[in-house]
């Protein structure tokens, strides 16, 4: 197994059935000159349902009457946004948001992989969404259910859409999506689990558990096709093809759709 850049203009979109995910903003960590200090913010993703209504139509905001999964799956029913990046980012969010037709109201969850400023600091922008931040599940308006994700199964948001919990970075709590059936394969959002591709030598200095950390990393290379990390562009997960798929001429992938195109999901 190995790794390479995933190549493409910003923002990054890999198209798929039932959802499609578009890297809205690449994240980056770059130490300046003097002393210790770094620049760094953190990637920001959209995963697009492949039903999703027209841009400009409104939808209740998910109430949760039947309890966590019906609430779950109700929000999950519209654009949703992995991350948020810092709060100096966030004319560029919005931005990148208008570029793929999506308002701020349009989004009906957004997952924070973990606590840290440069992933989260512009959850004041959907106050109509759901929010599903580290382990924490709440409503709008502040109402907050239980999920399990704690005893480490996989939170189902939809066919092929899920939530692990990967901890180690942050420490027990952050978590990764998992979105599969994509033209490339599984994408796995992850988060600071991976600062970006080629940081083996550098990721354990910034964990709170490096052992738990280490394990997350294997259990998403295990599944991942391709992966997009905390502070840089995403990679592919590149496995030798066995003996039979090379006699059989192996399973091609689709190319990535990249820059200005936009998703064919109405």
């Amino acid at each position: 197994m190995r790794t390479e850049p995933l190549r493409g203009a910003s923002p990054l979109l890999v198209p798929g059935n039932p959802y499609s995910v578009v890297v809205l903003l690449q994240g980056y960590a770059e130490p300046e000159r003097v002393g210790d200090t770094v620049r760094a913010d953190g990637s920001v993703t959209l995963v697009l349902p492949q039903t999703r209504g027209p841009a400009s139509s409104h939808r209740k905001s998910p109430r949760g009457s039947g309890g966590a999964e019906a609430a779950l799956e109700e929000a999950a029913r519209g654009p949703i946004l992995v991350d948020t990046g810092g709060p100096w980012a966030r004319e560029a969010l919005l931005r990148a948001l208008a570029g793929q037709g999506v308002a701020p109201g349009d989004v009906t969850l957004v997952v924070g992989t973990h606590g840290h400023s440069d992933h989260i600091g512009n959850l004041g922008l959907f106050p109509g969404a759901a929010l599903l931040v580290s382990h924490d599940f709440c409503l709008p308006g502040g109402r907050y259910l239980p999920h399990g994700l704690g005893e480490g199964q996989p939170l189902r948001l939809g066919p092929g859409l899920e939530v692990w919990a990967t901890p180690g970075h942050g420490g027990q709590r952050d978590v990764s999506v998992v979105v599969a059936g994509t033209a490339l394969g599984t994408v796995v959002v992850a988060g600071d689990v991976f600062e970006r591709d080629g940081d083996e030598d550098s990721w354990q200095a910034l964990s709170e558990d490096p052992a738990a950390q280490e394990r997350s990393r294997k259990r998403v290379l295990v599944v991942a096709d391709v992966v997009v990390p905390g502070h840089g562009p995403p990679f592919r997960v590149l496995r030798e093809a066995s003996q039979t798929e090379t006699e059989g001429g192996g399973n091609s992938q689709q190319e990535l759709v990249a820059g200005d195109e936009e998703p064919a999901l109405h």
